[in-house]
This record gives C-alpha cells, structure tokens and sequence, in this order.
C-alpha cells in the first residue's frame, strides 16, 4: 500500500479500500495554532467537546502512544482530511512511527501543501461547500495496528483483498449521532471547519499494511462554539459577578453622601 509521510507522520494512499482524546494506541488533541496551546475540553454525555472562535486556524495533534508504526485515518466535519472523500474507517490517513507526533494543520492539497484548518460558520465550511453539511462539528481518527507476518509462516494469499471492502463500524455510528444532533440547530449558529490559504507542509510516500479490517480504535472530538456548547449545558455558566465573599474589604470606609 502507497502512503505519505507529512511532518514526521507518513499518510497512507489506499485505493478504495486531560488530552483531548486518548486511547491505548493514539492520543488526539485541537490545538490553537495562534496560541500554540491545546483547546480546553470538557465531557458531556459521554462525548468529548473543544470550543471553536470564527477565524482561529487550528492543528490537530496525532500522538502515537504504542512502539509500532500506527495508521490514523483523520475525519474533519464526515471529510477525509488527505483525499477529500466523505470519511470511511477504511481511506487513506497519516502513519506515525514509534513514540511519533505530528501536528495536522490542513486539507491535504499535494505533496507539498495542506490548506488550514480554521473555525468558520457552517455555511462557509469545506463540507458544508461541497454540498455534505451534514455531519460538520465533529473530528474523527481510526487507529490501525500494523501487520507483522508471522515468523515461520509464509502471507497468505489474498490477505489485502478485504481491506477494500472494510465496513466502518464506530466512526459511522457516531457520525449518524452527529447528523441527528446536528439537525436541531440552525446552521447559520454552528461551527464547521473552512478551508484556508495554503500552507507548506511536504509529504512523501512510504507502505502500510493494515493489521484487521476494522481499526483497533476509534478517537472522536465534538467541537463547537463557546457560546453555543454553554447553551447546551456543555460548558458550566460562571455567574458574572461570582459568590459574594464575607471578607472582601480592609477598614470600614466612610458612608458615600447621598
């Protein structure tokens, strides 16, 4: 199998075929690429949320967590974020090596070029263009192990074949909670991700092969704006002026006149 190598990651080419997320072999964070800081997060329901601001170019961080070469197959708003396809488990994504991170900062345009990731109204967002608003406001990431042939056993014939016709099973499902939600809310409110100018970011090609048809685990980010997650009772409201506090002074002061 073909792959990409981008920014220490390599980015698999099949054909047809807290941290903000972590799992055994992966970690995912949403980073703030002004700030460099990871967006706070906040679990709700079951589910992990990141706040957005309109216009914030973001990265989203793969970390390899395991001593083998991983691939992550990256899902932005239901889009593969290397081929442009609407996302299944089984398309193309990064490969990190052993203890490897690398920072996404972009649409994958060639070898040389992403174009940025930044928060945008939906109507504005690269799925939402390309007539597939559906699923926007949620960032995905398959993890796959990779196959090492047995010692004394020569590769079956065949063993690639069923890779092409893999059926994602969590990421979908959780894709299908994403589009129910998000037909109870007015898209001009909601978040989605836009696709910005280009930014530099050579790649190459390296081989992969796939341990199970199915990923070994599944990574999912919500995200939305501030405003909106507090409205949904996602992020706590803060009173304006806080508790009042007993001892908030020095020395009893004269009355003001009135």
């Amino acid at each position: 199998m073909r792959l990409f190598i981008a920014m220490g990651a390599a980015l698999w080419l099949g054909g047809c075929a807290s941290v903000a997320d972590a799992g055994r072999l992966a970690d995912v964070e949403i980073l703030s690429r002004s700030s460099g800081e990871k967006l706070e997060t906040w679990r709700h329901g079951g589910r992990l949320y990141v706040a957005g601001t309109p216009g914030e170019r973001y990265a989203v961080r793969l970390v390899n967590r395991s001593g083998g070469r991983v691939l992550t197959v990256l899902s932005v708003d239901g889009v593969n974020a290397v081929t442009g396809e609407t996302a299944m488990t089984r398309q193309s994504g990064y490969v990190l090596g052993p203890w490897q991170t690398a920072d996404i900062r972009g649409w994958r345009k060639s070898l040389a070029e992403v174009a940025a990731f930044h928060f945008t109204a939906l109507p504005d967002s690269y799925a939402a263009r390309t007539g597939r608003p559906d699923n926007v406001g949620v960032i995905g990431v398959a993890v796959y192990r990779e196959y090492a042939a047995p010692r004394r056993e020569a590769m079956p014939s065949g063993a690639l074949s069923s890779q092409s016709a893999a059926t994602p099973r969590k990421a979908d499902a959780a894709a299908g909670e994403a589009l129910n939600e998000s037909r109870m809310k007015k898209e001009s409110e909601r978040l989605g991700t836009g696709h910005g100018e280009r930014l530099n970011d050579p790649t190459h090609h390296t081989d992969f092969r796939r341990a199970s048809d199915a990923p070994a685990e599944v990574l999912i980010i919500h995200y939305d704006s501030r405003e909106n997650l507090m409205v949904r009772g996602i992020i706590p409201r803060t009173p304006r002026h806080g508790h009042p506090q007993p001892f908030p002074g020095g020395f009893v002061p004269d009355p003001g006149h009135s």
